[in-house]
């Protein structure tokens, strides 16, 4: 189906066998999700009138950071994976301080 749709473009990627068009979806997939967090991010800074990062914007980092870090272990390049690595545990890191801060003022009151 992609291959006809693409026919025209020379992307060998597309003109593949059938695993590597559904990788090459899941890849397009993982982008559109960490590429999203931005989209999260921008409506809650003009929803507050002032730059602001909602918690969603981390767990869409996550899953779409950990989407792109699939997909570059499957295309098995170290400096994609080293960066998505490296975003994968900040993102993780950032919902853990945000979960046991939220916990800290349920202890205060």
């Amino acid at each position: 189906m992609f291959n006809q749709l693409f026919s025209a473009v020379s992307m060998p990627a597309l003109q593949s066998n059938y695993w590597d068009t559904i990788w090459l979806c899941f890849g397009f997939l993982a982008q559109f999700m960490f590429a999203a967090r931005f989209i999260v991010q921008w409506i809650a800074s003009e929803r507050h009138g002032k730059s602001t990062i909602p918690i969603m914007f981390w767990y869409l980092s996550l899953i779409g950071g950990g989407m792109l870090l699939t997909y570059a272990i499957y295309r098995k390049d170290p400096v994609f994976i080293i960066g998505q690595a490296t975003g994968f545990m900040i993102y993780a890191r950032n919902l853990y301080l945000i979960k046991r801060e939220k916990e800290n003022v349920i202890q205060v009151q």
